[in-house]
């Protein structure tokens, strides 16, 4: 019999599989908002419902050769972590004291969003360029918590 994952593990896999669904053309994020080891919401990043997708219309940011972490007001995706704080809010959900577990470290804006959303601890896996969201994740006292990608990934 295979070991189990742990509840860290368990959740930062489905953190990745929900990023399978990206329409990123240069990143395939995904985040799972957990309570009590309960589901509550997952996002991925991608266009607005209603929006024509990267894959259709190209990528600005891949046009401009904008480097990683640089200019994020250009892309035209919403951000897996607002994507499911989004949810929680579309839905009635409460996230506050919940945690998140992000494919990827999470860009200031959603870094600001997490803050104010509530969330208390936030696991990664792949680095991110950005030193302003290290900082006030910081100063918010929100742990920041980086595992091993899984195997596969």
């Amino acid at each position: 019999m295979a070991e189990r994952p742990s509840w860290d593990e368990y959740f930062m896999e489905i953190a990745f599989y929900v990023g399978t669904r990206s329409t990123c053309l240069r990143r395939q994020i995904g985040a799972v908002i957990v309570k009590d080891r309960r589901i509550l919401t997952t996002g991925y990043n991608g266009v607005p419902s209603g929006i024509a997708h990267c894959s259709e219309v190209g990528c600005l940011r891949e046009e401009l050769k904008v480097p990683s972490g640089q200019k994020v007001e250009l892309c035209r995706a919403i951000h897996a972590e607002q994507n499911a704080i989004i949810q929680a809010a579309v839905h009635g959900i409460s996230i506050s004291g919940a945690v998140i577990y992000t494919t990827t470290y999470p860009c200031v804006l959603c870094t600001k969003m997490l803050i104010n959303a509530g969330i208390k601890k936030v696991y990664y896996c792949d680095s991110f360029p950005d030193e302003l969201s290290k900082s006030l994740l910081k100063e918010a006292g929100i742990e920041t918590v980086k595992m091993e990608r899984p195997k596969g990934r």
